[in-house]
């Protein structure tokens, strides 16, 4: 673990800006991601309680995103003990991760952090499905894409009269389940909700609130848009740009966690099972860690046997090769 790294750069933050500094890293590891969900409360319960009442908490957050309700959750449980609340984004907060931030009274970027728009995608035992080999796979439905298909036809292709919206519905309703489609409407309206309260909670303009909302829930056009500090400033979101050597006490985080979760090198179960030559491989991975200098490290860890199991020669093809792997453990453990 390189926490004890990474607790030095914590306790300057701390003294430097006044404040009590928890970490929140959500591993994207490619083939290992992790994302934000409601186990971390109890875990964060357990750090604020530490901490205890308090001037400012500052969050130094690392994410793709995850589950909304617990993203607002989240944000809520830290605000409830303290007055003012930041966010410090060394490199991406989005999704739920911008939500996050929108809680936040003062938000700390790097010129290479991004947020993004936090248009939810919704998993559901009855969404859509496809043949994944000899199974079917579920696939997420996102809210603002079943919306840019009823305005496309609405607006775009001006289609008016009842039959054809009829029609229209109807096709829809046979490939998206009619309870998705409903729950897909209801999660729009709560992520609005939740975000304009958010704002609203930090911000003294109201006007400027719609505008954001609008961007980030759909105008952006795509979840995948990057919101870079110049841009999440022009918005009106409350930007603030670190010092060179901020910004280098930053990277140096960035820098450590990165390591140790291994964020740049994509998982591949098969080079690691091939490298032990067909012997049992013992791993341990850490996939991401909620940290503070008052409660130490908890890091959400995976870990287990894997082995490569090579088929019989038949013909000229080569062998199959398969992965078997027994996870032992998997969750969150103190460090």
């Amino acid at each position: 673990m390189n926490f004890a790294e990474r607790e030095a750069f914590y306790r300057q933050i701390e003294e430097e800006r006044d404040t009590k500094v928890i970490a929140y890293v959500t591993g994207d590891r490619r083939n290992m991601e992790t994302q934000i969900g409601a186990d971390c409360i109890d875990i964060f319960i357990e750090k604020l309680d530490e901490i205890g009442p308090t001037k400012k908490i500052s969050l130094v957050l690392h994410t793709n995103g995850g589950n909304t309700a617990a993203a607002w959750r989240l944000v809520n449980l830290i605000k409830s003990f303290c007055d003012e609340f930041e966010v410090i984004i060394p490199f991406t907060a989005m999704s739920a991760g911008t939500l996050i931030s929108l809680g936040a009274h003062n938000i700390v970027m790097t010129k290479q952090a991004t947020l993004g728009p936090i248009d939810p995608s919704l998993n559901h035992p009855l969404g859509p499905s496809v043949k994944d080999g000899n199974q079917l796979a579920r696939l997420s439905v996102s809210v603002e894409a079943v919306r840019g298909y009823l305005d496309a036809a609405c607006l775009d292709l001006g289609i008016k009269d009842d039959s054809s919206l009829a029609t229209i519905l109807t096709d829809l309703s046979n490939k998206v389940h009619p309870l998705v489609l409903g729950e897909i409407f209801r999660s729009r309206a709560q992520i609005r909700f939740l975000a304009e309260k958010l704002l609203n909670s930090t911000m003294k303009d109201g006007e400027k609130i719609k505008p954001i909302v609008d961007f980030l829930c759909a105008d952006s056009g795509s979840h995948d848009y990057t919101i870079n500090r110049r841009e999440a400033k022009t918005l009106g979101l409350p930007v603030e740009k670190p010092t060179n050597e901020f910004y280098a006490l930053l990277k140096s985080i960035q820098r450590s966690y990165s390591a140790e979760m291994k964020l740049a090198e994509p998982f591949n179960p098969l080079t690691l099972a091939t490298a032990a030559n067909g012997a049992p491989v013992q791993y341990k991975f850490v996939r991401a860690v909620i940290e503070s200098v008052d409660n130490g490290s908890h890091a959400f860890i995976s870990e287990g046997v894997m082995t490569r199991q090579v088929g019989p020669q038949q013909g000229p093809m080569p062998p199959q090769q398969t992965i078997q792997d027994q996870r032992q453990f998997e969750g969150w453990r103190q460090i």
